[in-house]
Order: structure tokens, then C-alpha cells, then sequence
């Protein structure tokens, strides 16, 4: 990817249940994915939560709008046994990919050890990271509280701080 001039930057936290965290000069905004509930498209009579694309286009146009702007989109989790969950993350991928090339948003991917093994060198599981993400995320974004602990986690707010800190050549603010 060409070096760019970026002054906006974004963490995502993949999924129907992910956070969505920007960083621009003026503010840092956290907030849940933008979804709704439909029909599923099985046969079967059953709901599936998707992503809101209209509502992720108007929030990421807006972005946009004030500048060049870089993400880490996190790569979503793949299990064979847990099929169900695997194909949500993997629908609700392919439409924010959709959604930030359309408003020309340079992205990358990111693995979650990655940046989880920054923070939390010493964290291990599901449920201890979780709750350590939560936990840095209040003591680092005191500002989110309420989101951070409805969510319980911080993910997006500490990829996006990930992503930052990597620019700046890796040096802690």
C-alpha cells in the first residue's frame, strides 16, 4: 500500500456484534456495528442479524469526507465446528469490505493475536482476553464507559490504537 498522508484512522471490530472505533484529529468515536434483524434465508423460519449497510455507508462517507483515512478491519474467526457463527462473520465481512471500497477507505487486515499480543502478552482464552480488553479499555478510553462496559470489551478502540501506535513507529503515546 502506498504511503499515504493519513489523518483519519479506524479500528474494526468484525462481526453483527463488532464495534467500530475512528480516531480523527478532532474526536475518537466508538460504536457498535451498525445491524438489524431479518428473515433468514433458509428455508427454515428463523432471524439473522446483518450488517446495516446504508447506516455503515453514511457513518464511513462521513469519515471519509474529512480526510485520508486507514483501517484495521480484524479478520474474522473461521471454525468448522461452529459453522453458524463462522458464515455471520464471514456475510458481515464481505459487506464492510464492500463498504469501505466503495468509500475509499484503505484497509487492512488484522488478526486478533496480533494485536491482543501487544496489549496482553500474558492473556490467554477467550474469556480472559475479553475481560482484559474490557479492562484497558476503561482505563484508556474512559470517555466510552458506558459502551465499553454494555459491549464488554474494548476491541475496536485497542485495534484502532493498535494501528496508531504502529505508525508512530511502534512508540506507546
Amino acid at each position: 500500500m502506498d504511503k499515504k498522508n493519513y489523518t483519519i484512522f479506524g479500528g474494526i471490530d468484525n462481526g453483527v456484534t463488532g464495534t467500530i472505533a475512528i480516531v480523527t484529529p478532532e474526536e475518537r468515536t466508538f460504536c457498535k456495528m451498525p445491524v438489524y434483524k431479518t428473515r433468514s434465508y433458509t428455508k427454515e423460519v428463523k432471524y439473522i442479524t446483518r450488517i446495516n449497510f446504508p447506516k455503515l455507508i453514511t457513518l464511513l462517507e462521513e469519515v471519509s469526507s474529512k480526510g485520508e483515512c486507514l483501517f484495521y478491519l480484524e479478520r474474522p474467526m473461521i471454525n468448522p465446528g461452529r459453522w453458524v457463527a463462522s458464515m455471520s462473520a464471514l456475510r458481515a465481512l464481505e459487506a464492510t469490505v464492500i463498504a469501505l471500497e466503495q468509500c475509499g477507505i484503505d484497509f487492512e487486515y488484522i488478526d486478533s493475536k496480533k494485536w491482543q499480543r501487544y496489549f496482553f502478552p500474558d492473556k490467554k482464552g477467550t474469556n480472559e482476553l475479553k475481560q482484559a480488553s474490557m479492562f484497558r479499555g476503561l482505563e484508556l478510553f474512559p470517555e466510552h464507559d458506558k459502551l465499553i462496559r454494555k459491549h464488554k470489551d474494548a476491541d475496536a478502540l485497542l485495534i484502532v490504537q493498535y494501528l496508531m501506535e504502529q505508525q508512530n513507529n511502534g512508540k506507546r503515546k
